[in-house]
């Protein structure tokens, strides 16, 4: 391969061909893929998306386009009918070691354990080679939480916060969100925008399925708004002089017409 590439003009083919390589194994590939969780219906039809690695995305659409089933389609957790999902060129589905050690999801609903948070974490750090402990404290330090408590007796709010100091604190390269801010007062949203933002490092990349847009607008380096099967945006969030209106975005997006101010 490397005579060949020299013989038509030398190392920068060879880089070229290097640079497409690397950026096809350090990205989440969605291709061509048909879902559905019974026969009659699926909820996503020939789809195709890629989260290039870095940065935090906002994953936007209506009820029922199929926000949190691609969460669920990265994690390997379902598997689609056509198609594939590859995270780094690994095929999602086979959730190999090596893929899900670089990969966590916070769900919408979950229960914890009745056990203390320590003991929690203690079961938690196997699976997770970058864990950091100092992460966790600094993010529990930015949500008002201690260590000292037991998980069976927060309240929702609490046990999302709590999850979410666990989810930064993997130091996954890929972090997936679905209705993070859901159950938080205002106090709590303002307090994990901070939280995330701190939390994040080169190369990790987090994905936000949100309806809330105003509670993580001002997080967000890009967007991608969907229906079940075609992406309707895909684009950097760039702000000049105003903020960005995330929710005009998305309505004028969906209807294809103007919002006035």
């Amino acid at each position: 391969m490397l005579k060949y590439l020299q013989s038509f003009g030398g190392y920068f083919y060879l880089s070229y061909f290097c640079s497409v390589l690397f950026s096809y194994y350090t990205m989440i590939s969605i291709e061509n893929v048909t879902f559905g969780y019974n026969k009659y219906h699926n909820v996503l039809e020939n789809f195709s998306l890629q989260f290039k690695k870095g940065g935090v995305y906002g994953l936007l659409g209506k009820n029922g386009t199929g926000k949190s089933t691609l969460l669920y389609l990265m994690m390997g957790l379902l598997r689609p009918k056509q198609g594939e999902v590859r995270v780094d060129g690994v095929l999602a589905s086979q959730r190999l070691p090596e893929m899900l050690q670089e990969m966590f999801i916070v769900p919408e609903e979950y229960d914890l354990p009745h056990i203390s948070f320590k003991q929690y974490v203690k079961s938690l750090k196997p699976f997770y080679p970058k864990f950091s402990d100092e992460l966790l404290d600094h993010c529990l330090s930015g949500f008002d939480m201690s260590k000292d408590i037991n998980l069976g007796a927060l309240s929702m709010g609490q046990k999302k916060k709590v999850y979410m100091c666990l989810a930064l604190a993997t130091n996954t390269d890929y972090l997936l969100m679905d209705e993070p801010t859901n159950g938080l007062d205002i106090l709590s949203k303002s307090q994990f925008r901070k939280v995330v933002i701190e939390g994040m490092s080169e190369g990790k990349t987090i994905i936000i399925s949100t309806h809330q847009v105003h509670d993580v607008e001002r997080m967000l380096d890009h967007v991608c708004i969907i229906e079940p099967n075609k992406v309707l945006l895909d684009a950097p969030l760039v702000e000049g002089d105003e903020p960005i209106d995330l929710e005009k975005l998305f309505i004028e997006t969906l209807t294809n017409k103007k919002v006035e101010d």
